[in-house]
């Protein structure tokens, strides 16, 4: 065992703090200059999609895909986790309030990377078992149709069902468990046993139910923790010129003035900042584009709009929230990290109700996470296996909910963290090799224009 933690930590550190960094930002950067700031230049069009159709209860899902509503719903349930408090404060606690302003660069230029990812979902999209489904291993086959491609979407496969389905899934119902614990002294095995249930039978719905709550929840979740931020953020209003100016001052110079964190570099702002923001949107991971692929779309290049708002919405909206709060609030100082350091700066406001509501928002946030991860994790059992293990892997995955919320084990964390990282690089390597479809695509939507 020890000989296996020694082995993931190893590769977890080449991955998080050297390889992917480069790869993801890189990556990013790319796509933002090939495809002339698309985040900017369809930034307003892709808010006009979004904000001007936000239903409750928006067309039905079915065989034929999902509304481009619904599958950005499905996408930012994924993506708005339990990442935007817990990891949004880890960043902090271990980067400084700089790490902010690299989370807000790295969420910038992943954007170019979501909607390249979101379009050539689109455009490679398919129809198995009479149902439409696309993602990574489509448009990775698509570009190496031999044994390469072969190998890279079963490797992709294999990562993110290991990586989201299981060990992702525990890590979420984890989070859940404790947070209720703390906040109601509620047994985490029975909290594990309702979330299970829950899940289950939203399981049992298929692709149709997933987006009709996905559709209600994601909307819900989000106002509910806007408003509580706004809320602390409006108690502390004078605080908050001197948190932008930590914000962008630190990112340059960590001991710059009150408020840097003992001992951290500009390099420890920008790993933390960097990681934690990829990781928390997800850009650049192939999770996402299994939903966007679902949409009903006239153009590919209008689901990648859209898909630029759920990075939008995840970073700069959701996870800004929880790391002005906590800078604010001035709860840096009380040497937390994590869910604690969170509920701190809440508690600073709200009392001993500031763990009411965070155990409320992770139970929102982590749910919706377990839903958008199942699916994704689904659409490559049915690639790998056939649709006939999809009741068998939806049983394994309700016992690791269960599981999950009763014990913390170190290693799984790490091991999601490994093979999360794990299936960046057969994505990215197929996303680049399809650069010239992606660019194509984007000056063929750009003449309708004209």
């Amino acid at each position: 065992m020890a000989l296996i933690e020694q082995i993931v930590g190893t590769v977890n550190g080449f991955l998080w703090d050297f390889a992917l960094l480069f790869l993801l930002c890189g990556t990013g950067v790319w796509f933002t200059f090939r495809l002339r700031f698309v985040q900017v230049r369809r930034f307003r069009e892709g808010l006009r999609a979004v904000f001007g159709n936000v239903k409750l209860r928006g067309d039905k899902a079915g065989a034929d895909g999902m509304s481009s509503f619904q599958s950005l719903t499905t996408a930012v349930a994924a993506q708005v986790g339990t990442g935007n408090i817990a990891g949004a404060a880890t960043a902090i606690a271990s980067g400084g309030p700089g790490a902010i302003f690299w989370m807000w660069m790295s969420a910038f230029f992943g954007m170019a990377t979501t909607f390249s990812e979101a379009t050539l979902a689109q455009k490679y999209k398919t129809t198995v078992h009479g149902e439409v489904t696309g993602g990574p291993v489509y448009y990775i086959k698509a570009r190496f149709p031999g044994k390469f491609g072969t190998f890279l979407a079963g490797f992709f496969s294999v990562a993110i069902i290991l990586a989201l389905g299981f060990m992702g899934n525990m890590v979420q119902s984890n989070s859940i468990s404790v947070s209720f614990h703390t906040a109601f002294g509620t047994p985490n095995l029975a909290v594990g046993i309702f979330v299970a249930v829950v899940s289950g039978f939203i399981f049992l719905g298929g692709s149709q139910r997933i987006a009709s709550v996905t559709e209600k929840l994601v909307p819900i979740m989000a106002l509910l923790y806007v408003a509580g931020s706004l809320v602390v953020l409006a108690v502390n209003f004078r605080n908050l010129g001197n948190a932008f100016a930590q914000i962008f001052v630190l990112a340059f110079d960590p001991q710059a003035m009150a408020g840097g964190v003992a001992g951290i570099t500009v390099k420890e702002s920008i790993r933390y900042g960097v990681a934690r923001g990829l990781f928390s949107n997800e850009a650049g991971m192939g999770s996402t584009p299994h939903a966007h692929a679902l949409a009903k779309v006239n153009h590919p290049c209008q689901q990648g709009v859209v898909a630029v708002i759920g990075i939008f919405i995840d970073t700069f909206i959701v996870l800004t929230m929880t790391a002005l709060v906590i800078v604010s609030t001035g709860s840096l100082n009380t040497g937390l990290t994590g869910s604690e350091l969170a509920q701190s700066a809440f508690n600073s406001v709200f009392g001993e109700a500031g763990n009411i509501f965070i155990a409320i928002c992770m139970l929102f946030f982590a749910f919706s996470t377990i839903i958008g991860w199942y699916f994704f994790a689904k659409v490559n059992v049915i690639y790998l296996f056939g649709k006939k293990m999809v009741p068998i892997f939806s049983v394994l995955v309700l016992v690791f909910v269960v599981i999950g919320s009763m014990l913390k084990v170190d290693l799984v964390w790490d091991l999601s963290d490994m093979f999360n990282g794990l299936m960046v690089i057969p994505n990215l390597i197929a996303v680049l090799a399809l650069t010239g479809v992606v660019v194509s695509l984007s000056r063929e939507y750009d003449r309708r224009d004209r």
